[in-house]
């Protein structure tokens, strides 16, 4: 289908995205990448009478430090980010994960700030970002705010943007030399969503489990930190025994809504293989 006709509009700062958005109202939205928004407006599901095309304010693309924290600026995309050394260094997870999302053409336009403000349970980075402690920079008519990842998602597609607010940055600290990683992604073919997927952080100390965190991705409405499940690998040597039950509380807090990748039940079964998978990957990879 064809989206209906709307204005377009590039500012090139956030105050004058910020502006364009409380003057045009409830009619206005702003556009990242447009792979979310676009589609939906091919299919009438969403008729902005606006676009703010956020591509030309360069104050929102790039990656630095901050102190401890690693900054990804909101318009930063996928493919930018499998190009930073930065990245590749610190929080190698992220390369990991961008290389799974879609396909390269998707890639080269899809921005990390699009994929987790959208608050669609399907993306892969929301997840990410609630493993790794990650807080938001919303910046809106009120001025500035931070949010924790973990806080931001409230159903799906609901978040904790207020009316003229845009997500600027993603500000995630620094994990602890020598830790571990994994992101494990079950998808029915390249470029789909993920059936189930799960994300491991987790450092160890002679030989056993020292700190650990597991997010999932299109396992509820929203992305979950199942932390009884990192909780219970504390101390751990992760024993297969271990690894099953971490699996089996991560499955105890899933609720995947059941369509043309599965039914609910297979859905859950393979999510708990997926965290399985991921803690022991990022095992093998801790200091």
């Amino acid at each position: 289908m064809i989206p209906g006709s709307f204005d377009y509009h590039r500012p090139s700062s956030v105050a004058d995205a910020i502006k364009l958005l409380a003057d045009l109202g409830e009619e206005a939205r702003p556009l990242a990448g447009g792979h979310s928004l676009i589609p939906m407006m091919k299919l009438r599901m969403a008729s902005p009478e606006h676009l703010i095309d956020l591509g030309g304010i360069e104050a929102l693309k790039g990656v630095c430090r901050s102190g401890a924290d690693i900054v990804i600026g909101a318009m930063t995309t996928q493919h930018d980010l499998l190009q930073s050394t930065e990245i590749a260094q610190s929080l190698p997870i992220l390369h990991e994960a961008a290389r799974l999302i879609a396909d390269p053409q998707v890639r080269y336009c899809g921005t990390i700030g699009g994929n987790v403000a959208n608050g669609d349970p399907g993306n892969d980075m929301p997840a990410l970002m609630i493993t790794l402690g990650a807080h938001y920079r919303l910046e809106g008519p009120n001025g500035a705010r931070d949010v924790a990842a973990r806080d931001f998602y409230e159903a799906a597609y609901f978040t904790a943007l207020e009316p003229g607010e845009i997500l600027t940055a993603v500000s995630i600290p620094s994990p602890a030399e020598g830790h571990g990683y994994a992101y494990e992604k079950l998808k029915r073919k390249v470029g789909d969503y993920a059936t189930a997927a799960a994300a491991v952080m987790l450092t160890m100390e002679g030989g056993k489990v020292a700190t650990c965190a597991i997010g999932l991705t299109n396992l509820a409405d929203i992305p979950l930190l199942a932390e009884e499940a990192a909780a219970a690998l504390i101390g751990s040597s992760l024993d297969d025994a271990s690894i099953a039950r971490a699996a089996d509380l991560a499955r105890s807090i899933m609720a995947p809504a059941a369509d043309g990748r599965g039914p609910t039940e297979y859905k859950i079964h393979v999510g708990g293989v997926m965290v399985a998978r991921a803690i022991q990957r990022a095992a093998a990879r801790a200091a």
